[in-house]
């Protein structure tokens, strides 16, 4: 399997297998795809889409392409409640004690909290 024949493929408007977009993300992640290389299987999906099996097989490969927290000894149901950032979170803060105060486990990371707050001078 190499990235040429993957980009062409979608270039074609064919169906991407969840195997070829496991091998797109890993090996990006990996560094051993370039950004060009990158930015034209990008291209392609953008032109031409995606069906759900591709979205969600690229939506999984991506989620499981750095580290994952196991939270299944806390609860079988846990509820996140995401925010892209930099547009100013008001219902995060709001929304989240209201589904606590039922009894649902709620995992939410602040932006801030993930990153190392460490300045370089």
């Amino acid at each position: 399997m190499n990235i040429i024949d993957i980009i062409s493929k979608k270039r074609d408007n064919k169906r991407l297998s969840k195997e070829e977009i496991e091998f797109f993300v890993n090996s990006y992640t990996n560094g051993e795809i370039t950004d060009y290389q990158a930015a034209a299987i990008t291209m392609a999906i953008y032109i031409n889409g995606m069906d759900y099996e591709e979205t969600k097989n690229l939506t999984m490969a991506m989620a499981y392409s750095g580290e994952t927290l196991d939270l299944s000894d806390i609860s079988d149901t846990i509820i996140d409640k995401h925010s892209s950032g930099g547009v100013g979170d008001k219902i995060t803060l709001v929304v989240m004690p209201i589904v606590a105060s039922f009894g649902i486990p709620v995992a939410k990371m602040s932006g801030r909290g993930l990153r190392d707050n460490r300045r370089d001078n």
